[in-house]
């Protein structure tokens, strides 16, 4: 998976990675907002927003999934970096349009800041991903104590901006996976997530270079990334508007990634 990063309003969320709690006790407010680990396959159940009674955790296989539980002629619309305030609504209101559902990778400052977006795209049926806390592509060098806090702290806030519906998967920035990190999003019930098509459109390189790298990646797989936040994202709205109806003329479904 190619890194990318930079893009100057992580600045901003990086800060908030300094002085977080310690790697205990991050786990400690996780476990208490989360509920208890299950074993695979003991069903918990997703609880709806506003509950008050969390639903207990299953474990996921921690290996990277890239496959969508449609089956082999679907794809995964991911959308990564928001919830952002001005573009967040408008990739719902294409999703909509089109009757697709995809799953948000957010950030957890960002979740924190915007609980009614994040409210918005549970209300609208798509599933919640844990981004980290800072964004940080590097954080496959750093010690597991930091990963433990990027990755607890922002499960513990994409929660509770939701109202009680916890994150399905975890996208290490940049693909900065570790087998630590993924161990431990796989243990608070979190698939770690990958891609196959990467849209660039974090570089913005115009609508029609989104779509044109979109079909030509597309054999690579099922997996499809844009971005809702970290810069101006008109192109990436335009882009799904076209995308959207091509994807379904081609005869595809739209799905999750596989749990």
């Amino acid at each position: 998976m190619a890194r990318h990063g930079g893009r100057g309003w992580y600045g901003r969320v990086l800060a908030a990675a300094v002085g977080v709690t310690a790697v205990a006790a991050a786990t400690s407010v996780w476990t208490a907002q989360a509920g208890v680990v299950d074993r695979p396959g003991a069903g918990a159940s997703r609880p709806s927003a506003g509950s008050s009674n969390p639903a207990r955790i299953t474990t996921v296989s921690e290996e990277i999934v890239h496959a969508s539980d449609k089956g082999a002629h679907a794809v995964n619309i991911t959308v990564d970096d928001g919830p952002d305030p001005t573009w967040t609504p408008q990739v719902l209101h294409v999703l909509k349009e089109y009757g697709v559902k995809a799953t948000f990778c957010m950030i957890g400052p960002e979740a924190e800041a915007h609980p009614d977006l994040v409210k918005a795209v549970v209300a609208a049926g798509h599933r919640l991903c844990d981004h980290t806390v800072s964004h940080d592509t590097a954080m496959d060098k750093k010690s597991e104590a930091y990963q433990s806090q990027e990755i607890l702290n922002a499960a513990s806030m994409i929660t509770k901006a939701s109202g009680g519906v916890r994150p399905e998967y975890y996208r290490a920035p940049g693909g900065a996976f570790t087998p630590y990190s993924r161990h431990l999003a796989a243990s608070q019930g979190m698939r770690p997530l990958g891609w196959n098509v990467d849209s660039k459109d974090f570089e913005l390189p115009g609508t029609d270079a989104i779509i044109a790298t979109v079909k030509s990646e597309l054999p690579n797989g099922p997996t499809i990334l844009f971005h809702d936040a970290g810069g101006d994202r008109s192109e990436t709205v335009a882009a799904l508007r076209e995308i959207l109806p091509w994807l379904k003329q081609q005869g595809y479904s739209f799905g999750f990634p596989v749990r």
